[in-house]
């Protein structure tokens, strides 16, 4: 794998709306196709994405599909079954199993390199049991297994506290593994010269921009808790003071923001119950939109 070449070819499983897309792609590697089932989340991606190829398919029907072969293949597979906010079923949910669909697909594809994303819960889950399952199908394969755990907040500009556990590994380098999240690459084993060279990256020097930067003006009143008799609407009032803060309904109180960054979006939040972002517009307490949210991601 040439290490000063960029324009990489990636194939990318459960893409969603595009975001680990969209990263390879700012970096000059070419999206040569993408698999996604939910109907809403291909809407989108396809508006974003109009020269990648998008498979709109259960990803066990792209065993039987023609792909174009790949430098390096990149999944984000399903979280629920490992996040604190599902039932941590794991292996158990029908979701968490999807994950095996990712090795039978980097056995026949065998692309250079490989991705993997997932909440930071999944090194932890099952006593660390979970991870010990992705690491060794991984390794089965002949890849190496360098697993780490980044705050966007705190490498990236954007002010929202995302805490994701990546995966990332190079084909005939197996030899070359972590056993749990690690934050420095230090191991040196001459026969891996790209596991090797790999490193994780380091927190920004730079404070992430201003909330207010990521938020619409002239916001449409149905995002508005206007009625003052609403539970969210009584515990925003008493807890939200700052028009540049994000702050966070957790179904029966309003939490505190003190980190100044928006807490981590989920995809629960829409339902109204939990998680819900909020924010003071004109000392009225509202909801995030859509694109409020989308930049924020």
């Amino acid at each position: 794998m040439n290490t000063n070449q960029n324009n990489y070819t990636i194939g990318s499983l459960f893409a969603g709306v595009g975001g680990i897309c969209h990263a390879f792609k700012a970096v000059s590697c070419e999206v040569l196709w993408a698999n996604e089932i939910d109907s809403n989340a291909c809407k989108t991606y396809k508006l974003n994405n109009k020269n990648t190829h998008l498979f709109e398919c259960d990803i066990k029907d792209l065993h039987h599909r023609e792909l174009p072969s790949i430098d390096i293949l990149t999944a984000g597979f399903p979280c629920q079954s490992f996040s604190h906010a599902g039932h941590s079923k794991g292996f158990d949910d029908e979701r968490g199993r999807l994950f095996f669909e990712v090795p039978k697909l980097l056995a026949k594809l065998q692309p250079k390199a490989y991705l993997l994303e997932n909440v930071r819960a999944l090194a932890t889950h099952d006593k660390g049991n979970s991870l010990d399952i992705v690491k060794n199908a991984i390794l089965r394969l002949g890849y190496s297994f360098i697993p780490f755990v980044l705050n966007a907040a705190k490498y990236t500009s954007i002010p929202q506290g995302r805490e994701r556990i990546y995966m990332l590994g190079f084909s005939n380098e197996a030899d070359f593994y972590f056993d749990a999240p690690t934050k420095i690459n230090d191991k040196k084993i001459t026969a891996c010269p790209l596991s090797n060279a790999f490193y994780i990256p380091q927190e920004t020097e730079n404070t992430p921009k201003p909330i207010k930067d990521f938020l619409q003006n002239n916001v449409d009143e149905s995002y508005f808790y206007t009625d003052k008799n609403n539970h969210i609407h009584k515990k925003s009032a008493k807890n939200a003071k700052r028009n540049d803060t994000v702050y966070q309904y957790r179904r029966y109180y309003v939490r505190d923001n003190k980190s100044n960054v928006c807490p981590t979006l989920t995809a629960n939040m829409a339902g109204g119950g939990h998680n819900v972002p909020i924010i003071l517009d004109g000392g009225r307490p509202r909801k995030l939109t859509p694109k409020e949210c989308f930049n924020l991601q």
